[in-house]
């Protein structure tokens, strides 16, 4: 096989993308009528499912390709993955409300299968330039979905909140990125490590701490959460869960890889930052969401929390936080979307409705959608046996077999405190006086929220596959 076609062989879910939003493009584009067309998101979901079913056909063992650029191996594949389901997941349900919200439009799949590429070249970037364009990439598509909706007030000023704090975090990234490349004088991840001493000079750390800080805008970390609840509630609800779901997958993912294999040597340097954005985003999560009643800003808030969890794993610095971190993600993203499903079931005489008292008594008006939200929020909360009380537990461990124990006990504090708002939801939904009837959701909406509900409540009887895969993924990035 000639390098070039070697090369190609190991980027066929980005190829695939890539040729894809052209194709969809172009077919958009030239059917004429007024943009609102369904086939389009049609062969958006089937382009999307067919990336990710090539990630079940790896060649053999890791490779480097694009000169460097761009590296394929088990850690990006498992991740890649989660973004892919993410992104299908998030178009299936954007079918019905943007339908209904009448901005139906072509454009809107075809950006969603941009942003996707952006995410999985973020995931396998393997240098510093590559890292950028995969991000920049990514973000220039978001920044547009968020206000898709554009006669909405909320949806507009979401988008401009979104583009004026992202370039502000491209900016701190970029800087980072060249002091990086000024220091070690390569952008390749490999020299980085290797150029890196024992000890760092203070340039390095400066650079590390620029660059984790335009990382950390991307997962909605504390200091760098201010978008988050405006354009969460803002943003149209699939573009909520594509931000909360694929987005975040991918931001975790090259975290993870930068900070594994290009700051090896400085280990201390980076934990001490991770540590810090956990604290604050495990209590932030916890404490300021309490007081929400529109259920977007509260799933806002709870990412910012989840995400500081997440981080847990990372700061333990060793390949089990590395799997505890990619089990975590993987039951996150089960959750997150089965929420957005339930969120987009909330619906009132044609009109869909985010106020959390909205949801008052429907165990009596709708038992099933009460048991299966319930889960989530239960769930969400890390309430044994659920899914996400394991979610917990692998990053909890790992930071434990890591001395990290002050971390792990103000997690399990935080996340303590976080259950009072899921329970709390819990509580309107069996035990306060009847509101309005919903609407009946549509059948694909009703069936993600079916599928992530059992997946939650069975995942103790079966974790063996995530977890297998999670070890395998982790091993390879070492």
């Amino acid at each position: 096989m000639t390098p070039i076609a070697f090369a190609f062989a190991h980027s066929l879910p980005e190829l695939i993308l890539a040729v894809g939003a052209l194709v969809l493009l172009m077919l958009g584009t030239f059917r004429g009528g007024d943009g609102r067309d369904w086939i389009v998101s049609e062969c958006a979901i089937v382009i999307l499912g067919l990336a990710f079913l090539l990630l079940f056909f790896p060649l053999t063992g890791s490779a480097i390709v694009w000169d460097g650029a761009f590296i394929d191996d088990l850690f990006g594949r498992f991740m890649k993955g989660l973004v892919l389901i993410g992104a299908v997941v998030c178009l299936i349900l954007s079918l019905d409300f943007m339908r209904r919200e009448k901005i139906d439009l072509f454009e809107f799949p075809v950006l969603i299968v941009i942003a996707t590429l952006g995410m999985l070249m973020l995931v396998s970037a393997q240098n510093l330039v590559s890292l950028y364009l995969g991000l920049e990439l990514m973000s220039l598509a978001l920044y547009v979905i968020a206000a898709f909706h554009r006669d909405n007030v909320r949806a507009s000023e979401a988008g401009l909140k979104y583009f004026a704090l992202g370039a502000l975090s491209s900016g701190m990234l970029l800087y980072g990125a060249s002091l990086l490349y000024g220091f070690t004088g390569t952008v390749a991840f490999s020299g980085i490590a290797a150029a890196m001493s024992a000890k760092p000079g203070i340039g390095l750390v400066f650079g590390i701490v620029f660059l984790l800080a335009g990382l950390s805008f991307k997962m909605s970390v504390v200091p760098f959460h201010m978008w988050t609840p405006d354009v969460y509630e803002g943003a149209p609800t699939p573009v909520t869960a594509f931000f909360a779901s694929a987005a975040k997958m991918a931001a975790v993912a090259v975290t993870v890889r930068v900070v594994m294999t290009a700051f090896p040597a400085a280990t201390s340097q980076w934990q001490q930052i991770i540590v810090f954005t956990s604290i604050l985003s495990m209590a932030v999560g916890a404490f300021a969401a309490i007081g929400q009643t529109n259920i977007k800003r509260l799933m806002a808030y709870s990412s910012i929390g989840h995400m500081g969890f997440a981080l847990v794993g990372v700061a333990a610095g060793t390949q089990t936080g590395v799997q505890g971190v990619l089990v975590y993600m993987a039951i996150y993203l089960v959750m997150t979307l089965g929420t957005f499903a339930a969120i987009l079931s909330m619906r009132i005489k044609g009109t869909y409705v985010e106020n959390i008292g909205d949801l008052a008594g429907l165990a009596r008006t709708n038992g099933l959608m009460a048991f299966f939200l319930a889960a989530m929020m239960l769930s969400l909360a890390g309430i044994p046996p659920l899914a996400g009380f394991f979610a917990k537990w692998y990053v909890f461990n790992a930071a434990v077999q890591a001395h990290l124990y002050p971390l792990a006990v103000i997690g399990v504090l935080a996340s303590t405190v976080a259950c009072f708002y899921y329970l709390r939801i819990v509580k309107i939904i069996y035990f306060d006086e009847p509101a309005p009837k919903f609407e009946t959701a549509s059948p694909a909406v009703t069936a993600v929220l079916v599928v992530a509900s059992l997946l939650v409540v069975l995942f103790a009887a079966w974790p063996a596959p995530v977890v297998s895969a999670a070890a395998a993924a982790a091993k390879s990035l070492f």
